[in-house]
């Protein structure tokens, strides 16, 4: 078995560069590539399934608004302060979900990828861990998922706890104690809590924004909420590495922009030393090669749809020490960590 390299190469919902986001094709194709972890979204349906999508609204990632079956379903809500319109997992059965198909979230940008869409069904998470599995055994590799849960609050707001159906999938395919192959992370602290609290051991890393604050804290303290940036100062990062049992973490994943800092003279920050010196693992997303993702001075002037130059950035990036890069082509992230390596 081999062992992990040092950045992990997690596929950002499969190899979504590649192929329609969160598709088992995405998935396989991700690990074909090399990468280490594959990182799917979950958000649940009206049954409380647990299915594979960007956010809850879907009307960008499938071809539902083409669907005349579904039109009734289309309406507005609000989600973690967010006012959106269109059409949302919570309203469709697993069975309805089942007839959509995927498509490129990006595809404006990525025509290669979106050529591919409406040929491919979407997952559930149960889908995901049998292809881990399959391909962890094909390979001889230990190939993991870094599964993020999306919205738990809101989902729990209207009586779908994602910590307890998350936790039931789990124990249900033997990944509860999977702690090297299973990562939970979410940009709300109180469902890795509860997670934890259900026997789920994963490890369990806080997504931290570079702006505002998490949404499980806003909708207890409101404007007193403790924002991103006070949770990650000093004081924030010693106290998010000291909590004890249940509301441990142990690690945090960060905007790559919150790694990068163009006052030093090496180009980055301190946050990667300051996390480690503290215990806490650090994860950054996304490694994306087109000029609209790449930070300016790694930008050509091909348009926003050419890859600029991604290899100094991704070099940048992992010369920082992360521990654990998000990646839409995960061949790319991977070629720069052989030449670093």
């Amino acid at each position: 078995m081999r062992a992990h390299s040092s950045p992990i190469v997690i596929g950002h919902r499969g190899a979504c560069g590649y192929r329609p986001e969160h598709t088992r094709q995405a998935y396989e194709l991700a690990f074909q590539l090399g990468a280490d972890f594959v990182e799917p979204d979950i958000v649940a349906t009206k049954d409380g399934v647990l299915v594979l999508r960007h956010e809850n609204e879907i009307s960008g990632t499938t071809d539902v608004a083409q669907r005349p079956e579904f039109a009734r379903l289309r309406t507005t809500k609000e989600v973690d302060g967010e006012v959106l319109t269109g059409w949302f997992t919570e309203d469709f059965t697993w069975e309805q979900l089942a007839t959509l198909r995927a498509r490129e979230r990006l595809g404006a940008l990525r025509q290669a990828s979106a050529s591919f869409d409406d040929q491919h069904p979407i997952l559930k998470l149960a889908h995901l861990f049998d292809i881990v599995d399959a391909w962890a055994e094909e390979s001889d590799r230990e190939l993991g998922i870094v599964a993020e849960i999306k919205h738990a609050s809101y989902f729990e707001s209207i009586g779908l706890p994602l910590d307890e159906l998350f936790a039931d999938a789990v124990h249900k395919v033997g990944w509860a104690d999977e702690a090297g192959r299973l990562v939970i992370e979410s940009f709300e602290k109180t469902v890795l809590r509860k997670v934890r609290e259900r026997g789920v051991r994963g490890s369990r890393v806080y997504l931290v924004a570079a702006e505002g604050a998490a949404f499980d804290l806003v909708a207890a303290s409101g404007a007193a909420a403790m924002s991103y940036a006070q949770e990650i100062d000093e004081g924030g990062l010693y106290r998010l590495a000291t909590q004890q049992g249940c509301s441990a973490i142990d690690g945090i994943s960060v905007d790559k922009a919150m790694l990068l800092d163009a006052e030093t003279e090496s180009g980055i920050s301190d946050l990667v030393d300051r996390a480690h010196a503290v215990g806490l693992a650090l994860f950054t997303w996304t490694l994306r090669p087109e000029n609209a993702f790449l930070a300016g001075p790694f930008r050509s002037d091909q348009g926003d749809a050419a890859f600029g130059h991604w290899q100094h950035e991704f070099r940048t990036i992992m010369s920082t020490g992360v521990d654990g890069v998000f990646a839409d082509h995960p061949d790319l992230a991977i070629s720069v960590r052989d030449e670093l390596a």
